[in-house]
């Protein structure tokens, strides 16, 4: 509901991130198709990599997870309508909302598949480390981005992405919480 809910904020005010979100945001934009149905087919071809990865425990509650995602996206928008909401507060409200929701699922073994399983195995294949892949894969969606959108748009999605990534990286830390 938290990643759901800031997705829909984020698309509402027609802003990207990065990843596998981002590109599926992009991609909605330029052909009209709804973000929850390109975000499902973009995850597809991780699976087979996350189950080799990661195993079938991680697997699944990603599939999960992107599915229920994907459903919930495309239903939002009939049952909250989002009125004015100035473009700064709302990046900052969808990357509080996406990383508190990231937090939820990192802690308890899933994800919303994607660019990071990816990152993972390139880094278990080549040593090239997994976070310096998650930022060159966000380089490249925000490039692409300030080629399409409007500057604003860029640098306020940019904001939201920031927010996002700093929840998680304050919070996600092992020491505090185990899930069992």
């Amino acid at each position: 509901m938290l990643c759901g809910s800031g997705l829909h904020i984020l698309t509402h005010l027609g802003l990207v991130t990065g990843q596998t979100a981002g590109i599926a945001a992009i991609l909605s934009y330029l052909t009209g198709w709804s973000f929850g149905a390109v975000f499902f087919v973009i995850n597809l071809p991780f699976y087979w990599l996350a189950w080799t990865r990661l195993g079938a425990e991680f697997t699944l509650k990603s599939l999960i997870s992107v599915t229920a995602l994907s459903l919930l996206t495309e239903w939002l928008p009939n049952v909250w309508q989002i009125g004015e909401m100035a473009t700064g507060y709302g990046a900052v409200l969808f990357g509080c909302m996406v990383g508190l929701g990231l937090l939820a699922m990192f802690r308890h073994n899933g994800s919303l598949g994607g660019i990071g399983v990816l990152a993972l195995w390139l880094q278990d294949r080549t040593g090239f480390r997994a976070g310096y892949v998650q930022l060159a894969v966000d380089a490249v969606v925000f490039a692409v981005a300030a080629f399409l959108f409007a500057w604003p748009v860029v640098l306020w999605s940019l904001l939201g992405a920031v927010v996002m990534n700093l929840v998680v990286a304050v919070n996600h830390r092992r020491d505090r919480y185990v899930a069992t």
